[in-house]
């Protein structure tokens, strides 16, 4: 199942994918509400897909009078990994971690779909990292590896996008990852029955002005999405709508010679195989 929430006509609205596009969850289930995990939690998402399958193709969203939202609203947790693939960490200068580097991002940070991301006024050195996005659907305390599954309500995309000259001033990431705007996030929740189990061997991508930038499987992860999740909550509690950013593979612009930044008017595209692409322009604050 593939879910979205989308702003149509100046009202939020949980959105239901299908290979005739969008169609409006309300329309077959008035009780639905707009949040997809409580969607999924109500035990009523197989009965309305079915509902929505009868539909008539002119049922279908006109997604002219839609814009995108974030699959989930305010996370309240965005938990993302660094140097999670070996060539990444190695065109870094870093030695492949043996513990996940782990560091957090705020929601003020993310934005939807066809969002801009935002250059701020104080730098130039905006740039991508493509990334598959694990969200938690049940909360998860000292979970085994083989209970992780359980916790996934689904999977979607993120560009933890960096401004990397603040990222180096400091010896934790968390400034330079946190700007307003930069952490682009879906365009749809999907969810696990449709992919792998821990969504291994994907292939992910990011495109810059069309251009192929990073390219990779996630079979390539140092931490897999259960070994991941099996860690993390060791430490702390993973609650619902919790995010993972699985981290980014090797191709990233600042390790490039020259590096290659993000400008204005540049379009950036993420894709993960069978989960979506993900695409954002490119503004100035």
């Amino acid at each position: 199942m593939r879910l979205a929430r989308l702003n149509l006509n100046g009202k939020e609205t949980l959105a239901l994918k299908t290979d005739r596009g969008y169609f409006d969850v309300a329309a077959v289930d008035a009780n639905a509400g707009t949040d997809i995990l409580a969607f999924l939690d109500s035990g009523n998402a197989k009965a309305a897909a079915g509902a929505i399958a009868k539909l008539p193709d002119s049922d279908a969203i006109d997604m002219s009078a839609a814009t995108y939202l974030t699959p989930v609203a305010r996370p309240g947790k965005i938990i993302c990994l660094g140097l999670n693939y070996v060539a990444h960490a190695k065109e870094g200068g870093f030695t492949p971690p043996e513990y996940p580097v782990v560091f957090f991002r705020g929601a003020t940070s993310t934005l939807p779909h066809n969002g801009a991301i935002k250059i701020p006024a104080n730098s130039d050195k905006l740039d991508y990292e493509g990334e598959m996005a694990v969200i938690i659907g049940k909360a998860a305390y000292c979970v085994s590896e083989e209970e992780a599954l359980d916790h996934i309500a689904g999977y979607s995309l993120f560009n933890d996008a960096t401004i990397r000259d603040y990222q180096k001033r400091t010896h934790q990431w968390t400034i330079g990852k946190n700007f307003d705007t930069t952490g682009p996030f879906g365009p749809d929740l999907v969810t696990p029955d449709e992919l792998p189990d821990g969504a291994k061997g994907l292939h992910i991508e990011t495109r810059l002005n069309g251009k192929v930038m990073q390219s990779a499987t996630t079979k390539d992860m140092i931490f897999s999405v259960t070994k991941t999740i099996q860690l993390l909550s060791e430490c702390f509690t993973l609650e619902p709508g919790d995010v993972i950013v699985s981290g980014t593979p090797e191709g990233v612009g600042y390790a490039r010679k020259p590096p290659v930044y993000m400008k204005e008017g540049d379009t950036i595209e993420v894709e993960v195989e069978n989960i979506g692409t993900l695409t954002n322009v490119i503004g100035r604050m």
